[in-house]
């Protein structure tokens, strides 16, 4: 009986240890989603203020993006020599004068300085996600650790769904105004101070973001977060080996840099594509994308793995992914039977279905981070963290897919066929799941 109550207790104090860092965490993981996911509404707005093309206007994810690659690695040393609560305080810290820089590159009507405050925002979004994912892999069972980042997952991509709808109901609240008919309209001097006064309704916003992301700072230095203890071997199976020897983390960073390439597609794409297919609340679109990636989240949390382990949640992703672009690229345009069908429940549910289709992108995409990080981080042992800053850097696909299919898109004229881009990559994805994950050796 004692047994039992020591037992009780002790399970009782493990749940109660690990509440407070998951809901730290998760606060962190809504912060990540509210500042990732309003590029899919800073694209159309500074095509709009910069007067730019396809290829100038996703070089914002490029340089987002770009930043996870050339951090990844110091973030992992970083958090080596401090903790992980210094390590988070310092992204904080990064993130708000990456904020506050468009302050000064709205008044000035500067791309350049717009592109140097994403990559200062994503710096410090690349150490915060270092320390954070792996913290969520690590703190329970492996078996249920896809669910962890699925809520995680929730947390992340609800804020995806606010971040633009706020987006656009302080900077874009009379669009019709900005329309290119409208602005045709007036005489290069007051095209001038019609798109000045819509770049300086930047200024407040991402003042109050700035402000607040200092004080989530001092707040996490306050915060009980204790560090997690990494994984030891007692076999010697990862001693004096290199993390490149790992088939399974290796193909795990390539399958990222294919999904993350796949998820900013469907979520930073659609405002500019459903602007120039007519859908006049264009800049709400990404909203749509990270609402079915909640569903997916969701389904994932009900469903793993109860019903559908890590792998067939995975391939599932995969399939899907494939089945939904061929809907973006082989759909007319002109179409929006499915949309009115899917969407009856909304009052403005008359947009194209192949817009319909980006969107359903993010139902694919929702399981697919959340299992691969415990396939790929699966006995790596005391390699663990370093294996971690690599599936970082895996999300430089978010920084160079977009920009290909903006290349694509700007010189075919194109840009529906342009998410052909997208095949390729849900294929990898499907390899990885049914045999990359498994491969233990290079060799035969």
């Amino acid at each position: 009986m004692t047994t039992q109550s020591s037992l009780l207790e002790q399970t009782e104090h493990t749940n109660r240890t690990q509440l407070l860092p998951m809901l730290i965490i998760g606060g962190l993981f809504f912060l990540f989603g509210f500042i990732t996911w309003l590029n899919g509404s800073l694209i159309p707005f500074l095509q709009m203020v910069c007067d730019l093309n396809h290829i100038e206007a996703y070089m914002v994810t490029l340089v987002f993006y770009i930043a996870y690659t050339v951090m990844a690695l110091p973030s992992a040393k970083i958090l080596k020599l401090f903790s992980y609560k210094h390590g988070m305080s310092f992204g904080l810290g990064t993130m708000a004068f990456g904020a506050l820089l468009f302050i000064p590159a709205a008044q000035i009507q500067a791309y350049w300085l717009f592109l140097v405050a994403l990559f200062t925002l994503g710096s410090g979004l690349t150490l915060l996600q270092t320390a954070a994912n792996p913290y969520i892999v690590l703190i329970g069972s492996k078996d249920t650790a896809a669910v962890r980042i699925s809520i995680m997952g929730i947390l992340n991509k609800s804020a995806g769904v606010v971040a633009p709808l706020l987006f656009s109901a302080i900077v874009f609240s009379d669009i019709a105004s900005f329309s290119p008919e409208a602005l045709a309209q007036l005489n290069s001097i007051q095209k001038q101070l019609q798109l000045q006064e819509l770049a300086n309704r930047l200024i407040t916003p991402y003042f109050v973001m700035a402000i607040a992301l200092a004080v989530l700072a001092a707040l996490i230095m306050l915060a009980p977060l204790p560090d997690i203890e990494q994984p030891k071997t007692s076999n010697n199976s990862t001693e004096g080996k290199s993390v490149l020897q790992f088939p399974h983390l290796v193909l795990g960073v390539i399958a990222l840099f294919f999904y993350i390439g796949a998820e900013v597609i469907a979520g930073d794409t659609i405002g500019l594509y459903g602007k120039e297919q007519g859908v006049l609340q264009f800049a709400e679109l990404t909203s749509y994308t990270m609402g079915f990636m909640v569903l997916g989240y969701v389904l994932g949390i009900v469903l793993i793995p109860r019903f559908f382990s890590q792998q067939q949640a995975l391939i599932f992703s995969a399939l899907s992914g494939c089945v939904f672009s061929l809907g973006i690229i082989l759909i007319d345009p002109q179409q929006t039977a499915i949309s009115n069908f899917v969407l009856f429940w909304l009052a403005d549910n008359s947009f194209p279905d192949t817009v319909l289709f980006v969107a359903l992108l993010g139902l694919s995409n929702a399981l697919v981070w959340p299992t691969i990080w415990p396939m790929a981080l699966a006995n790596l042992g005391d390699k663990t963290q370093t294996g971690a800053a690599l599936l970082i850097m895996g999300i430089s696909g978010g920084a160079l897919l977009p920009l290909v299919y903006g290349v694509f898109a700007e010189y075919t004229g194109n840009a529906q066929q342009a998410y052909y881009l997208l095949i390729p990559c849900y294929a990898f994805i499907l390899y990885y799941a049914l045999i990359g994950h498994k491969l233990t050796s290079w060799r035969k």
